[in-house]
Parts: C-alpha cells; structure tokens; sequence
C-alpha cells in the first residue's frame, strides 16, 4: 500500500471509528432495541478448531444468548484470511456479517500486492476481544538458556540458525523477522504449511527457533522438550510469569496475537455500539474472563475509535517489517 494512500485510509477508517462512539445515546435507542432481529454470521478465516475458531465461538456463544439471536461461526479459510475477508467486507453494511480480524488483517494489507479490498478502508472497527503473546521457543539442543544468549549464539553463526514458521507472512514469520531486524541476527527462515508441522520439525531438532502461539507450545515448555526463551508481549505475560519479556532484551520489541470484530464499511453506528456494548461486558464477566485465559489472552476491552486505531497502527508496523523481510504471497 503506498504511504500516502494509507494515511487517506487510516484517517477515514479511524473517522469512522470514533463516529460510532459519537451518536447521541437517544437516537441509538430504535436500532439497539430492534438489532438483531435474524441470526448473524462471523466469518472466520481459518479452519475449524485452532485459536481463532474457538475465540469466536467463546464470544458468538455469548452475544446468541445476549442479544436472543444465534451469533453462527462460519469458517472460509483460504488465501491466508483473505477469502473470508472479502466475503465479510463486500456483504451489506446491517450488522448481520461480521469478521473475526486477527494479525493477519494487518499483515496482508503489505504482504498481498493485488487485493480486490482494502481492509481500512472497507472496514468498520466494532471491538477487540482478547490478545495473547506468542512465544519465542527453542530445540533444547540450541546452546542459548536466555534471548541475549541466543542473540550471541545467532550472530557467532550466521545463516546457519533455522527459524521455522507457519507460513510465509504468518503472525510467527513476521514476528521473527521483527526479531531479526531488531536485534540484528541472520537467521534462515524455514516456512511450513501450518504451525503443527513447523511446531514437529522444532520438536525433533530440524529446525532451532520457532515463534507459535502461546496456547499451541506452551505444554511443551513446561514439558522440558521445548525451551521458551520469551513472550513477545511488552510486559511479562500474566499467563506465564515465569518467562521474561522479549523487550527486556529487545528494547521496544512487542508482537501480539490478537482478535477483534469488524464489521463491513457504513454499518450503521447504532449496531457497532450496540456490539461494542455488548462484546465488553462479555469481556467484564468472569467465566468469559477465565476461559480466555485458558488459552493464555487477557481481554481487549476498547472503544470502536481505540480498536480502529489499534489496527491501523498494527497494519502501518507490519508493513515495514514484511518489507524488510522480503516476503510476498501473490
């Protein structure tokens, strides 16, 4: 996307998103009351039973016995999100098709040259729902207990050190390549179709670094057959204290597993609060609190402006690194 054209997109998308917060709560009293009166799909991406599958039956399980009308998941995996996505965006704007946006919205805006959509522009941000670190993880055989040992091992070999991944241009790339750039190291990069067969190769020692889903590794870190050098969040990640911030030794360095609903271009403000709404108080109760922690997320309660912002500065972050790592999937 050229920069000029991402600034024109991000203002309006960010617009849009603030607009929705703006409407006087009177005049949203008709659509709230009447929204929704038929069942309601959210496009998922990805194949039943991984991360964002089961987030978005979590929350469409919540909002069907809220908001008295089934909230149906439907999977269209494909183009690394990009099928469902463009079903989700060009449907009508009445709240009735949602998206489960997730990194790859923001990777793909760089990593894809020839989208028949523009995920800013023809989006309306609605609301977060839980991010999660991703786990920098390690063969036992590597000679590296902590990230600055690992950088010293990377640097003393370089081109030699493998960093498998589930894809090219998949959240685990991409944030390796972050890695990469920031911290200065060559590593060759090994991408799988699919985080289980790089997560294996990792496992039997083909391949040295890894950087997967907290949820999909973290057994075998506590196991003893896999080493977890660090979370990729900011902070220390509630979910695992025991293992350190990347930034501790990568000053600035955050990469997050994240996922949030969007809904299509001129969807009525009234419904985007009214799901806003009700997305956050799911995100309030306690049960919904504990099963996303189950899989290692803390909940992502925001304004539809505070998301829309989010994913527009995630989508301007990962376009310099696609562009520093070379990768592109057309």
């Amino acid at each position: 996307m050229r920069r000029r054209e991402f600034i024109v997109h991000r203002r309006r998308f960010l617009d849009l998103a603030a607009g929705a917060a703006a409407i006087p709560a009177m005049s949203q009293l008709g659509w709230a009351q009447a929204y929704p009166t038929r069942p309601v799909r959210i496009l998922v991406g990805f194949a039943a039973a991984g991360g964002n599958d089961i987030v978005a039956r979590i929350m469409g399980q919540w909002l069907s016995e809220k908001l008295g009308q089934q909230f149906i998941i439907e999977n269209r995996p494909g183009a690394g999100t990009n099928v469902a996505t463009e079903a989700a965006l060009r449907a009508p704007p009445d709240g009735y098709t949602l998206f489960l946006a997730s990194p790859a919205s923001a990777i793909n805006a760089t990593l894809y040259q020839n989208l028949s959509f523009n995920f800013i522009r023809d989006g309306a941000p609605v609301a977060g729902i839980t991010s999660s670190p991703i786990l920098m993880v390690v063969h036992p055989s590597v000679p590296a207990k902590t990230v600055a040992e690992f950088i010293a091992y990377a640097k003393a070999n370089p081109g030699k050190v493998n960093m498998a991944s589930a894809g090219n241009g998949s959240s685990g790339h991409v944030s390796g390549e972050l890695f990469k750039m920031m911290a200065g190291v060559n590593l060759v990069h090994v991408p799988y179709r699919g985080n289980g067969p790089a997560l294996t190769d990792v496992l039997g020692g083909q391949v040295q670094v890894l950087f997967p889903s907290a949820a999909s590794a973290i057994e075998f870190v506590r196991a003893g057959t896999l080493r977890g050098l660090a979370v990729t969040t900011a902070k220390r990640s509630p979910a695992f204290p025991d293992i350190p911030a990347l930034d501790e030794t990568v000053p600035g360095y955050e990469a997050l597993q994240w996922y949030g609903i969007v809904a299509p271009r001129d969807t009525p403000a009234q419904i985007v609060n009214r799901l806003n709404a009700e997305i956050n108080a799911g995100l309030a109760d306690p049960k919904m609190r504990a099963r996303l922690a189950d899989l290692g997320g803390m909940p992502m309660a925001v304004t539809p402006g505070e998301f829309g912002k989010f994913i527009a500065d995630e989508t301007e972050k990962w376009a310099k690194v696609v562009k520093f790592s070379g990768a592109k999937a057309d």
